[in-house]
């Protein structure tokens, strides 16, 4: 079994000391030694839970379609809290699995991502109830990174889905990128392009081997 893993931490102190990772990467490694996985590529992102632009989830998702591997993370809300965001990661059809959980299936997910959010939202609430007691008691309350982190905020679900939906140009993009590097090696041919992408375990669009006919449809779209 391929993997590629993904690990979230909410603060660039934990990115920086290592703490929460730690955990992750032992709980995605115990899952992994049971199962033999090949561990194909490693990606990490510093952000928090309730933003869902990520750049480096966009990378591992792309690692993992390209190669046929599967995402892996140590715990479901890793990837958000937000149900919107999770239901559209499954319906993009990345395939992709919580290592404390793997049983999760693409019908089960949608549960979760309901109760995820919801925790999400209960953590709000104790947040803002913590803060007004902070300040009714004289506490100065105040962060200057604020007016960015609702900059960043506000980029929300739409972001997200809209790079979703653009996965399969995005992959063909990168594809036609892998197909040009084989040419300039001197791979013309296309059963020879063929040839070197099976052999790099790259698989199709639809996750299968590729043939001569596959690379001219390939070629067909991204050419014109």
């Amino acid at each position: 079994m391929k993997v590629v893993s993904y690990f979230r931490v909410s603060t660039a102190e934990q990115g920086r000391s290592g703490l929460g990772l730690e955990a992750q990467r032992a709980a995605v490694a115990t899952y992994c030694q049971g199962r033999g996985c090949e561990v194909l590529g490693e990606y990490v992102e510093v952000e928090s839970g309730k933003v869902n632009d990520r750049p480096e989830l966009a990378r591992a998702m792309a690692h993992a379609s390209l190669t046929g591997a599967t995402l892996v993370v140590a715990k479901l809300d890793r990837l958000s809290r937000d149900a919107a965001f999770l239901l559209a990661l499954r319906n993009s059809g990345a395939a992709f699995v919580a290592a404390d959980n793997p049983a999760v299936d693409r019908v089960t997910v949608g549960i979760l991502a309901v109760l995820a959010q919801d925790e999400r939202e209960r953590i709000s609430e104790r947040t803002r109830a913590a803060l007004a007691a902070a300040k009714a008691r004289g506490v100065r309350l105040g962060n200057p990174n604020g007016a960015a982190a609702l900059r960043r905020a506000a980029k929300g679900n739409g972001a997200a889905v809209k790079a979703l939906k653009a996965g399969a140009d995005e992959r063909a993009a990168k594809l036609a990128a892998k197909v040009a590097e084989l040419r300039q090696a001197g791979v013309t041919s296309l059963a020879g392009i063929a040839a070197a992408l099976n052999e790099a375990r790259i698989r199709t669009p639809r996750g299968g081997q590729w043939h001569p006919s596959s690379v001219r449809n390939l070629l067909n779209r991204v050419e014109g």
